[in-house]
């Protein structure tokens, strides 16, 4: 999909997981960024109640935290890499023997942002680290396929590298926090409000908010609404 970032080497991926390092392979900060995230979503109101998707769940650094809030069946995950399922199901949700409230089809292996084949309406979408790796048409295209399976209303957290109008979008960007230098045109890549906002345009979507969350690597939370009526 992306060929200049590693996230979507699946054969990296492989690797790690039968090295058992699958946690570093997704970033690191398994425990700092894992419990940001929950927390984030809690504050904003997901109810235990909700179904929330996880788009791009890797071995669920975040989704050992939902799956344990949130009610039984009421997480589902899609990734480009089946192996990073594997060890989140097989390694982290069993160490936590939380297998009871993740049913394992509620993991889908997908390369598309394709959530038809779970055949619900999610109350809530998260993508960490995601929109981060991915060239603006690819942040749309995942706007206009998940549209179908979210309800009207329903909020579609997401983290991207932002940059203010004072910076030059056309140059490379150094992000004091995290030390992470992002570009225009290649992974990881940096966005505007302005961007964001044209993702929306035709679409029943739209942006929000757009704010700081202490993510260590200076990753902005986008919150995009789901608009219309129900498909």
């Amino acid at each position: 999909m992306v060929e200049n970032s590693p996230y979507f080497n699946l054969v990296r991926s492989r690797k790690a997981v039968e090295q058992g390092t699958h946690r570093q392979i997704i970033g690191g900060m398994w425990d700092e960024v894992g419990k940001l995230q929950f927390d984030y979503l809690a504050r904003d109101g997901l109810a235990p109640s909700d179904r929330l998707l996880d788009v791009g769940c890797g071995c669920l650094r975040g989704g050992v935290h939902f799956v344990e809030y949130l009610e039984a069946g009421n997480y589902f995950g899609i990734d480009i890499s089946e192996d990073l399922l594997n060890a989140g199901y097989e390694t982290e949700i069993t160490d936590l023997k939380l297998q009871h409230k993740l049913p394992r089809e509620n993991l889908h292996t997908t390369g598309e942002f394709d959530a038809t084949s779970f055949g619900v309406k999610f109350d809530a979408v998260l993508a960490l680290s995601v929109f981060t790796h991915l060239p603006l048409n690819l942040i749309k295209l995942c706007l206009a396929r998940l549209g179908p399976s979210v309800r009207p209303g329903a909020k579609f957290f997401t983290t991207v590298f932002y940059i203010s109008v004072d910076c030059d979008w056309t140059e490379p960007v150094l992000h004091k926090t995290g030390d992470i230098i992002t570009y225009p045109d290649r992974n990881p890549y940096h966005y505007t409000r302005n961007d964001l906002e044209y993702c929306c345009g035709g679409l029943n979507w739209r942006l929000e908010r757009l704010e700081e969350w202490d993510h260590p690597r200076d990753q902005w939370m986008a919150v995009f609404v789901r608009t219309g009526r129900e498909d």
